[in-house]
């Protein structure tokens, strides 16, 4: 790791409002301003690519994106839940700053009751799409939005031309039903019924849109539903509608063998999406991101991880991450520079010449140094909390807290975070205790329920 301190990095890389000038002089450096296309699968876990070492089926067209671009190992989600990442890409920012991103995470309308008509990301917060809108872009999301119920949350609020997709934490792949049984499937504001798999109808829905003619850059949001439960492959549609309501249906079943199905098609897809860049000869005018919300569930190979989903053990929070940007990034890059969702909030926002709003700094760091290879791997802290659990990782070390338990973990030697340092190490220890816990002061706290 390069020897430049964090402060020196954050000086000079970070998105705040002291480095919005500087984030448009990078990108003007790099190129003229680029298509976006983002890329979000849910649940994906660190080890479910093959090119992340998943042995028992192949992901080629992710792998290929891989090859032509940046591979981070030390890739992290904001948090090891859905909504909160969601929350934290869309706004930048640590999902603890603003209350949705406290909700871990609201599964459907219904069960949320009165509640659906005031939790939601805030209208007047600006976001990823937002910003990007306001210097020209076209703008679109297709897929899973999960951070606010319409009418009062669509995402035509946050600076989308378009939206397609859904709003819930989960849906029949095929009846587009969310756990409590309720039809949620959405064009805009409107809700329609589609007949299909949800991966092929917005796999659809997005290469129409790459193919059209237009005279604006395009910022494309494109949040996949799978491989999250319900577990449900494309030739499972005899499962389709046979779900029991509430999520301990939806989250029932499965197999490796349908997981693995799952993957296929979903890698599949993404091949049919980067087609028409290919086609059109746009790829090096474009930015791809692809990465996943959190770790994975039941069916996911995080080795050598330990931990899932709502963990903060690494395989909650550890997820693939890959960029290609032709001309930027070189092709078949390894690197273990750490980097979190808002990372890619802030890159995107920079490499498209915008600007955050100084009212709302951005918690994550313009990368385009880094990938473009001017700037060498830099040390970075991140920090997580759940209400049960919180963690901090600064180069190597790690800080986690249990419930009553904390550990300290190297993960240059252990990477299943087996081994406790704190006892060898109890400065190190207590300073990141002590950063959490001043890092926490400044968060919002849990409602008491």
């Amino acid at each position: 790791m390069s020897n430049v301190s964090r402060r020196e990095f954050l000086a000079g890389v970070a998105v705040t409002s002291v480095a919005a000038n500087s984030m448009a002089q990078t990108a003007q450096k790099l190129s003229v301003r680029p298509n976006i296309l983002f890329i979000l699968a849910d649940d994906l876990g660190w080890g479910d690519l093959s090119c992340y070492g998943r042995p028992d089926y192949q992901t080629p067209n992710i792998d290929r994106l891989a090859k032509e671009g940046i591979r981070f190992t030390s890739g992290y989600s904001a948090a090891p839940s859905c909504t909160p990442t969601r929350v934290g890409f869309h706004s930048g920012r640590y999902p603890a700053r603003l209350m949705i991103g406290l909700e871990e995470p609201p599964i459907a309308r219904k069960l949320l009751g009165d509640r659906a008509k005031t939790v939601g990301l805030p209208r007047q917060h600006p976001t990823v799409s937002s910003l990007l809108k306001k210097v020209g872009y076209d703008t679109a999301l297709i897929g899973k939005w999960h951070v606010g119920y319409l009418p009062a949350f669509s995402p035509l609020h946050y600076g989308y031309d378009e939206f397609f997709g859904i709003t819930s934490g989960a849906g029949d792949h095929f009846t587009h039903k969310d756990p409590a049984g309720d039809p949620d499937l959405f064009e805009g504001d409107v809700q329609v019924e589609k007949t299909g798999y949800i991966t092929d109808l917005l796999t659809d829905r997005s290469v129409e849109y790459l193919e059209r003619k237009r005279s604006n850059p395009f910022y494309l949001g494109l949040h996949y539903t799978s491989p999250h439960w319900p577990w449900q492959g494309p030739g499972d549609k005899s499962l389709g509608g046979t779900l029991k309501n509430g999520p301990e249906g939806y989250s029932a079943g499965g197999s490796v063998k349908i997981y693995a199905e799952m993957m296929r098609h979903l890698d599949k897809s993404i091949g049919r999406v980067l087609d028409p860049l290919r086609n059109a000869g746009s790829e090096k005018d474009t930015l791809v991101i692809f990465t996943s919300d959190n770790g994975g569930e039941r069916f996911s190979y995080n080795w050598p991880f330990t931990g899932q989903k709502f963990d903060l053990r690494e395989g909650g929070i550890r997820v693939p991450a890959i960029v290609r940007w032709p001309g930027v990034t070189k092709a078949g890059i390894v690197s273990d520079q750490a980097v979190i969702t808002m990372d890619w909030t802030a890159t995107m926002i920079a490499a498209a010449n915008s600007t955050p709003d100084q009212t709302y700094p951005l918690d994550g760091a313009d990368l385009l140094p880094i990938l473009s290879g001017r700037k060498d791997l830099i040390d970075r802290t991140f920090y997580w909390r759940t209400k049960r659990y919180g963690a901090v990782r600064r180069g190597r070390w790690k800080y986690l807290r249990e419930e009553k338990a904390e550990y300290l973990f190297d993960l240059s030697v252990d990477e299943r975070e087996q081994a406790d340092f704190k006892s060898g190490n109890p400065s190190v220890f207590e300073d990141l205790r002590k950063d959490l816990e001043k890092w926490e002061s400044e968060m919002l706290r849990y409602p008491v329920q």
